[in-house]
């Protein structure tokens, strides 16, 4: 990413990628403060693994949407990020039913209300337009 590039990007557009951006830092935050303990027979080292790579490979990916939808203007990465947002509010209401609001939770609620700004932001102001098909 050069400056001339992000110096073209629209401002909401700018705002999106930072406020996308951010919502995935904690998102790594959040992965790296799991409760890692081995307290459930069927949970092995190897399952703990698993789930952190699959993680971690899940936030690249959408660090690369992220790019693709700012940079790149696919309106097909904004959609996808769109989905993910939505999967995320349901996820972190069944979370919240089953246990409450737990003190690891309110990190990822802080990261969907990052998500759903910078969405928010793609579909306003001088970010219409910005994106093609």
């Amino acid at each position: 990413m050069t400056p001339a590039s992000t110096a073209t990007l629209p401002k909401n557009v700018f705002w999106f990628e930072v406020l996308l951006l951010a919502s995935l830092m904690l998102d790594c935050i959040s992965v790296a403060f799991q409760d890692r303990t081995m307290s459930d027979p069927e949970m092995s080292g190897a399952v703990i693994a698993a789930a952190n790579t699959m993680a971690a490979g899940l936030i690249i990916l959408l660090t690369y949407l992220v790019w693709l939808a700012a940079h790149g203007r696919k309106n097909w990465a904004r959609a996808v990020l769109t989905a993910s947002l939505v999967f995320s509010i349901v996820s972190l209401a069944q979370i919240v039913n089953e246990s409450g609001f737990e003190l690891g939770l309110w990190i990822d609620i802080a990261s969907c209300g990052l998500t759903a700004a910078g969405v928010y932001l793609s579909f306003t102001g001088d970010a219409r337009g910005w994106f093609q098909g």
